[in-house]
């Protein structure tokens, strides 16, 4: 696949949505994003829904670990 020519704007965006992700799946992320702006005009709009659709993907819920019981003055 040939590297996607971005524009500050859209990379700005494909970067701030990156940086929640852990580390190691960035680079899964990035290559979601390429393929899902494959064949398309690249708009800011366009590569801003794929960034986010790439990130929901790869953003995942904490893992909780309820083995830990912390002390609260609430309980």
């Amino acid at each position: 696949m040939p590297p996607l020519a971005l524009t500050d704007v859209q990379l700005a965006v494909v970067r701030g949505l990156a940086e929640p992700l852990h580390p190691q799946d960035r680079d899964g992320y990035l290559r979601r994003i390429a393929a899902l702006l494959h064949g398309r005009e690249l708009g800011d709009g366009v590569v801003a829904r794929a960034a986010r659709m790439a990130q929901s993907e790869f953003l995942g819920s904490p893992i909780l670990d309820r083995t830990a019981e912390v002390e609260s003055k609430y309980r």
